[in-house]
């Protein structure tokens, strides 16, 4: 567990996404600590380890090390991590591994084009934008369709789902909903302004059922307006993730930075009766 002292430490620190306590700990549903300079967290069998330290530059030598202590110390079944760069050792025993990078904008002296102020300004006459702490049936329902149509990476999925545990319950979540005439969901945006010098994008949804032209590049806007009366440096985008992610981020002047690897790592091989010991097999 970690104190309130530590708490507010990290987050002052932080630069990536994950160093956001509460929002790692509510979608995880997991206890957060510190192992030396980095922020992790501890799921039953299973460790969460954010691979960006703290206080230092990473060295993936020192992360080997790092990773190798905190087995014998937790002897975890599994372990989720993510880093910069993932050690030669472990990279080869991932079952699932993904290469990406994080997308920041940077708010210092940031104005707008005047295309995406168009699209803007020609969007606020059909649609108004909300910001609230709160997730309700309608963007439950929002949710639903569009995991229907948009086939997503699983860990997506489950992140947006896990919104719902989150939302409401964390001094840092805030939702921003594009709302028609007919008081239709059109969008909404979740974000996380808890870190002291950035907002984060966490995740969003947009309507095909109640489509409205615009609607994502106006909660961009309002994205860039919030974060900026937060005095927020810079919000980070999260992942490039497919072409059109990308391109959409860009647009808004997102950029590539930092590196990120992700590593599923099984640590354990259960027995027959290791399963049925620990109520595999219970019905």
């Amino acid at each position: 567990m970690i104190t309130d002292d530590e708490k507010t430490e990290i987050l002052n620190r932080a630069y990536v996404p994950e160093h956001s306590v509460e929002l790692i700990t509510r979608v995880s549903g997991g206890e957060p600590f510190l192992f030396q300079d980095y922020f992790s967290c501890r799921t039953e069998d299973r460790l969460i380890l954010i691979g960006y330290p703290l206080g230092h530059d990473f060295s993936v030598e020192e992360f080997d090390q790092v990773l190798t202590e905190i087995k014998k110390i937790f002897h975890p079944a599994h372990i989720s991590l993510i880093a910069p760069d993932a050690p030669t050792s472990v990279a080869k025993m991932c079952s699932e591994r993904e290469s990406d990078y994080y997308y920041t904008l940077d708010l210092d002296g940031r104005t707008i084009r005047a295309g995406l102020q168009k699209i803007c300004a020609k969007a606020r006459l059909e649609l108004a934008v909300e910001r609230t702490t709160k997730l309700g049936a309608a963007h439950r329902d929002l949710a639903q369709e569009f995991v229907a149509r948009v086939e997503l990476p699983p860990r997506v999925k489950k992140l947006l789902f896990r919104m719902w545990d989150y939302v409401g319950r964390s001094d840092g979540s805030l939702v921003l909903s594009a709302w028609d005439r007919r008081d239709k969901l059109a969008a909404f945006y979740v974000m996380d302004m808890s870190p002291a010098d950035f907002s984060t994008y966490i995740i969003g949804c947009h309507s095909k059922q109640d489509f409205a032209q615009g609607a994502s590049d106006l909660l961009f806007n309002e994205m860039i307006k919030v974060s900026t009366e937060h005095n927020k440096k810079y919000i980070h985008l999260g992942l490039g993730v497919n072409k059109g992610i990308r391109q959409f981020k860009k647009k808004w002047g997102g950029i590539p930075g930092l590196p990120y690897e992700s590593c599923e790592l099984p640590l354990k091989k259960f027995s027959f009766w290791d399963a049925i010991i620990e109520g595999t097999y219970a019905k």
